[in-house]
């Protein structure tokens, strides 16, 4: 087509998709000013450039490009010649902001941008490309690099922290003593079920490197006398004592296989008395052009590279549940992306 018959629409389109071609270079430049912690250092008001290159230890000219290209996706204010401050939605990478996303910004501009450039080889093969690039399954690369299992782990507090208060509003505790947090990471999830529960005591169970870390959040928190802190591979047994066992985004985590595996771990663990709920995102069964769907979808694929599993539809995971022996009493949508599957041994 030449370019004399090009259309304006045609011309939006091309537009359109010239943008999602390049969007990396916003997850890059967010992932840079992350790790220069410039929203912690204009919390108290702008700087200079010059300034922050000198804070930074960065080289001043290209400092000043970078947060201009800050400034023009609404992270940053150029308030004055060279002058930069912070935006409410750039304080968002601010290390202790209430919502704070600086961790998994980091996580995303590292190990899962590695992840995400070698989707090919995911497609192609339905193998986690992790995998193919470290040698190492699942989060085995994390056991000797706590620099990093530190950063994920803080990472799934930021995106857990978004979504406790809509997944506990659908959650019944009522009756319940124990609940325990499977593949909990840093215990937000739990921390939010013991402060909207007093009755409520927890049990923690997670691989070493995340038990450690939560137990010195749950001293801060005031809730260390209530919680029991377990390390120990989810695969191999499930501590019993609970009755509840909650799993948030854990079995995304795994292939059927898998996932299967560890759901029939903690049907055991649980009884013939406790409930076991799955907290995962569903996926729709047909993908449509939505904000909403586009989140899932990033979501999916982002597990794919990751580990070569994914999230999944309702039916699927249904199935997945009712296969590990377990009967599905309700499946409980909550006002955010994700559902509660409330199941119980069959």
């Amino acid at each position: 087509m030449s370019r004399e018959n090009t259309t304006d629409p045609e011309l939006a389109l091309a537009s359109q998709l010239l943008e999602a071609i390049t969007a990396s270079w916003k997850s890059q430049v967010l992932y840079v000013a992350a790790e220069l912690r410039i929203a912690d250092l204009l919390a108290n008001g702008p700087r200079a450039s010059s300034e922050l290159a000198a804070m930074t230890g960065t080289h001043p000219p290209s400092l000043r490009r970078l947060l201009r290209g800050l400034a023009a996706i609404g992270v940053c204010s150029e308030t004055d010649a060279d002058v930069f401050g912070v935006t409410p939605l750039g304080a968002l990478l601010a290390t202790d902001a209430p919502l704070s996303l600086r961790s998994w910004t980091l996580w995303w501009g590292t190990s899962l941008r590695d992840s995400w450039g070698s989707l090919l080889y995911s497609v192609r093969t339905g193998s986690s490309a992790r995998r193919m690039l470290t040698g190492m399954e699942g989060f085995d690369h994390l056991a000797n690099d706590p620099e990093q299992a530190a950063t994920f782990n803080r990472a799934l507090v930021e995106l857990t922290r978004l979504v406790t208060s809509a997944v506990l509003d659908c959650c019944d505790f009522a009756g319940v003593r124990r609940v325990a947090d499977v593949g909990g990471g840093h215990g937000e999830m739990l921390m939010a079920v013991l402060n909207k529960h007093p009755s409520v005591s927890g049990m923690l169970f997670d691989l070493p490197h995340a038990v450690e870390c939560a137990r010195q959040r749950f001293a801060e928190a005031g809730l260390l006398a209530r919680c029991e802190f377990l390390a120990g591979d989810f695969f191999e047994h499930v501590p019993a004592g609970a009755d509840v066992y909650l799993l948030k985004s854990v079995i995304h985590d795994w292939d059927d296989a898998k996932g299967r595996i560890l759901l029939q771990n903690c049907r055991r663990a649980a009884g013939k008395n406790g409930r076991v709920l799955v907290v995962e995102q569903i996926l729709p069964d047909k993908v449509e052009q939505r904000a909403m769907h586009q989140s899932l979808m990033r979501s999916d694929l982002s597990m794919l590279v990751a580990h070569g599993a994914g999230e999944r539809t309702q039916a699927e995971m249904l199935a997945l549940v009712q296969s590990a022996g377990l009967r599905v009493t309700r499946v409980l949508p909550t006002r955010s992306t994700f559902s509660v599957i409330e199941a119980v041994a069959g």
